[in-house]
């Protein structure tokens, strides 16, 4: 009876909209370990469907499908600087792709955007995967 259950809950259920995807990606960021969050400065988490035709130009992307998120901006030591006209630093989730990844494997959808979070911003400042995964499980 209880899968029953299950099934009729997700019934009328749709996937996160962008607003919801939002809200997600910025609560996950929010429990993130501060120590960690300080290593990307004024962070601006925004979602976009797909990434750009450039942004596939640039990483030689076979589909938008290919990638889940994006790291821009500078490290620590080269901090945004307004006179140089560049923004702060950005992490740009990609909705659709995040979601195909979700439907695909047995994962919640809290848990990938905890890792892509974790993942673009880890690499960017030259962390481990072991560094990345401890941090991981430090959110679980």
């Amino acid at each position: 009876m209880a899968r029953i259950y299950q099934t009729r809950a997700w019934h009328d259920q749709l996937s996160p909209s962008m607003e919801e995807f939002e809200l997600l990606a910025l609560e996950a960021y929010a429990h993130l370990p501060q120590e960690f969050r300080k290593l990307t400065g004024e962070v601006i988490i925004q979602i976009a469907e797909f990434p750009t035709e450039e942004i596939m130009d640039d990483l030689s992307l076979e589909t938008p499908f290919d990638l889940l998120g994006l790291f821009e901006g500078r490290g620590i030591a080269e901090r945004w600087n307004p006179a140089t006209g560049e923004g702060p630093n950005r992490v740009t989730l990609y909705r659709r792709a995040i979601l195909d990844y979700w439907a695909e494997n047995e994962e919640t959808l809290g848990s990938i955007v905890n890792h892509v979070l974790i993942h673009e911003i880890g690499h960017h400042f030259g962390l481990s995967d072991d560094d990345m995964e401890k941090i991981e499980e430090s959110v679980e």
